[in-house]
C-alpha cells in the first residue's frame, strides 16, 4: 500500500558492522518485498552452517564484506572473532561479517530476507525458520501480529491427547486484525499454499495482545502455555 501512495519506494538494509546500509531495493507494488542487490564496493554472501555458498532459494546466513566493513567491537577481542571471519572470496587478508541474518537469492541475484539463525530449529528432522513462517502469518489480512514457538514436550506428562499431537510441536500464538480471532483453518490453509507441511504448526492460540519487554519487544518467556490438544484444534 505504502508503494502506491508514493512515487518511489527504496528498501535498503544493513548492520551497524557495516555502516549501515548494504543493499538496497526499489519496492515495486505485486513484487515480492526483498531487500535487493548489494551497493557499490560491498560484497554479499549466502552461507551455510560450515561456511560454503548455499544454490539460489535455499536460506543460508548473510555475510558481508567490502569497504564498510568496521574493524570489530572495541575491547572485544573474542566477539569480534566470532563475528568478523576470513572473507576466502575476496582480495587477500580481507574479512566478512557474519550478520546471523538469514536470507534466499533469488534467480535474479535479489536477496530476500527469511528470518534470524537465532530462531531457526529443528522439528522432526526438519530445519524449520520460526520468523519465515511469522512473517507468511503477518501477510493474512485477518492477522495483525503473529509469535511461532517450538513447546518441547514433558516426558513426565503423557496422555493421549499428546501422543496424537506429537512429542515437539509449533505453536502459533496470534493476533487477530479485528475484533473476531483467525479461523485457525483458515490461516492454516494460508500457510500451506507456500510452506511445507512440516511448518504449519500444530496448535493455534488466540491472544489479544503479545505480551512484550520493556523495550517493546516480544517476551516469549510469558506466552501463556498452549494445552495439548489435537492439531485440528484451536487453543482457547
Amino acid at each position: 500500500e505504502l508503494a502506491r501512495s508514493v512515487g518511489r519506494l527504496i528498501n535498503v538494509y544493513g548492520p551497524t558492522e557495516t555502516t549501515v546500509w548494504s543493499t538496497l531495493a526499489e519496492l515495486i507494488p505485486g513484487d515480492p518485498v526483498t531487500i535487493g542487490r548489494p551497493l557499490a564496493a560491498t560484497r554479499a554472501y549466502v552461507l551455510d552452517a560450515h561456511g560454503g555458498p548455499v544454490p539460489d532459494g535455499v536460506p543460508g546466513e548473510l555475510h558481508l564484506g567490502g569497504a564498510g566493513l568496521a574493524h570489530g567491537y572495541r575491547g572485544r577481542p573474542g566477539l569480534t572473532a566470532q563475528r568478523f571471519v576470513p572473507d576466502p572470496w575476496g582480495p587477500p587478508g580481507s574479512r566478512m561479517y557474519r550478520t546471523g541474518d538469514l536470507v534466499r537469492r533469488l534467480p535474479d541475484g535479489r536477496l530476500e530476507f527469511a528470518g534470524r539463525v537465532d530462531t531457526q530449529i529443528k522439528l522432526r528432522g526438519h530445519r524449520i525458520e520460526l520468523g519465515e513462517i511469522e512473517a507468511r502469518l503477518a501477510e493474512h489480512p485477518s492477522v495483525s501480529q503473529a509469535v511461532v514457538v517450538l513447546d518441547r514436550a514433558d516426558d513426565a506428562v503423557r496422555t493421549e491427547e499428546a501422543e496424537e499431537a506429537g512429542q515437539d510441536r509449533l505453536v502459533a500464538y496470534v493476533v487477530g486484525a479485528g475484533q473476531q480471532a483467525p479461523a485457525a483453518d483458515g490461516l492454516r490453509a494460508h500457510l500451506a499454499r507456500t510452506l511445507p507441511a512440516a511448518m504449519v504448526p500444530a496448535t493455534w492460540v488466540p491472544l489479544s495482545a503479545l505480551p512484550l519487554t520493556p523495550n517493546g519487544k516480544v517476551d516469549r518467556a510469558r506466552l501463556p502455555q498452549a494445552p495439548r490438544t489435537r492439531p485440528e484444534a484451536v487453543a482457547k
